[in-house]
């Protein structure tokens, strides 16, 4: 397995377009680089680029998606959805990880933001960190 960086922070928030105010030109300064509507996880999603990292603000299309369940249970807030590492070889990660016993969100991967295959490894087996495995193309 090979890491290659922190991709990106995934941060759940209750509307993008407040949250873009503070992360761009109203705050931070920072440049989003893309926005997309990703069905399958009923979300929102823009990325800006912080030096060799990316942020992610996801805001929820339906209070049943993952973002929406996060935000409602943390109390109506948004906070630190996940963190995702890039690796080499995204399918040769989870199978060693699953080799070593780790609880998986996903056996395979699917489609991201971006077009990015990615997965996500359970909690359980990061001290409580959702942590997502992506391997951009």
């Amino acid at each position: 397995m090979k890491c290659i960086k922190v991709n990106h922070i995934g941060i759940a928030v209750t509307s993008l377009q407040e949250a873009l105010q503070f992360y761009t030109e109203g705050g931070l300064g920072l440049t989003a680089t893309s926005f997309e509507v990703v069905d399958e996880q009923k979300a929102k999603v823009a990325f800006l680029l912080c030096g060799e990292s990316k942020i992610e603000l996801l805001e929820s299309t339906s209070p049943d998606g993952p973002i929406g369940k996060y935000i409602e249970k943390n109390s109506g807030r948004g906070g630190i959805h996940h963190i995702a590492i890039e690796v080499e070889d995204i399918q040769a990660t989870l199978v060693e990880l699953q080799n070593h016993g780790y609880a998986l969100i996903d056996n395979t991967p699917r489609t991201g933001a971006g077009g990015s295959k990615i997965a996500f490894v359970h909690p359980k087996s990061t001290d409580g960190v959702l942590l997502e495995l992506c391997q951009e193309d």
